[in-house]
């Protein structure tokens, strides 16, 4: 039986053996069929701490990539920057990296930094404003198709939101509406078509501020309303104030349009009882919807 101290000098010497035939690049392969260990972990024992030679090393395809980052690096760039000139991973990068001293950032001029918020302002704006037109085009979805008595539930209300009315200091029983908003016109004109109101009874005059486009705004509503500048009265300027801080200009302001009903004393009346019989038909289904 051998000695234990024999077995300790007979392993120094393997590994002697074993880390020279490393020096002399040979591979793992190599030494243990000169040595003939066939034990993976007495191999492993042998060659602790002995790097291998490199012609056994597998080349890395992120070699070049890792030099670029570190002489990237070394210029003062951030991750960032980094990462948008090689397109590798920050995690990636960060490996590669870490040894080296972190540079110093260059503290921004107040317009560079007035810059990069307006430019993360812009894009906030355009992510709102998307979001918004999504919203209000699910909206319009939701409606469909009108039935009749839907629009003419819906013409009566945006009368008596935005028609003159008939008030005890200055009774007057006629149907006029006014507005600026080409769409609420449009739905005004079909409100009055489905209750029977021919074209010959109505009139229309266009109000809007001298400062204004007075032909453009006169084209655009005779066209809206179907091009028959006969029925259109004369337009109605309001004198322009300077002192007044107005925010109704540009392309699109056009003033208001006046649309008048002739001989519409019934239909007013009518549209008063209509209206009347909504608030109180509103009262009974709130109050069924209370109990």
């Amino acid at each position: 039986m051998a000695h234990p101290q024999n077995k300790y000098a007979d392993f120094e010497t393997l590994r002697e053996r074993a880390i020279a035939l490393r020096r002399a690049g040979l591979s793992r392969r190599q030494i243990r069929d000169r040595l003939h260990v066939d034990n993976n972990d007495i191999l492993n024992r042998l060659l602790e701490g002995e790097p291998p030679p490199e012609w056994t090393k597998r080349p890395n395809a992120k070699d070049d990539l890792r030099d670029k980052a570190r002489e990237l690096r070394l210029q003062g760039w951030t991750y960032d920057q980094i990462q948008m000139e090689l397109g590798c991973s920050k995690s990636s990068i960060s490996l590669w990296v870490r040894d080296l001293p972190t540079p110093e950032r260059k503290k921004r001029t107040r317009e560079e930094a007035s810059a990069i918020a307006k430019r993360g302002w812009e894009v906030t704006m355009r992510l709102r404003e998307e979001e918004r037109q999504q919203t209000k085009q699910a909206a319009a979805c939701e409606i469909g198709k009108m039935s009749g008595r839907e629009l003419f539930l819906v013409g009566v209300g945006l009368y008596w939101a935005e028609g003159s009315k008939s008030k005890p200091h200055l009774p007057q029983e006629r149907a006029t509406f006014i507005n600026s908003d080409p769409h609420m016109i449009e739905v005004y004109l079909a409100w009055l078509r489905l209750l029977g109101v021919s074209a010959d009874r109505l009139r229309f005059h266009v109000h809007i501020h001298e400062s204004g486009d007075v032909e453009g705004a006169e084209r655009f509503w005779a066209e809206l309303v179907g091009g028959n500048t006969a029925a259109f009265g004369r337009t109605s300027l309001k004198k322009h104030n300077p002192k007044t801080n107005r925010r109704n200009i540009g392309q699109d302001y056009r003033g208001c349009l006046v649309v008048r009903v002739l001989q519409s004393a019934d239909l007013y009346r009518r549209i008063e009882g209509w209206w009347y019989g909504i608030v109180l038909s509103a009262r009974e289904t709130d109050e069924s919807n209370r109990a």
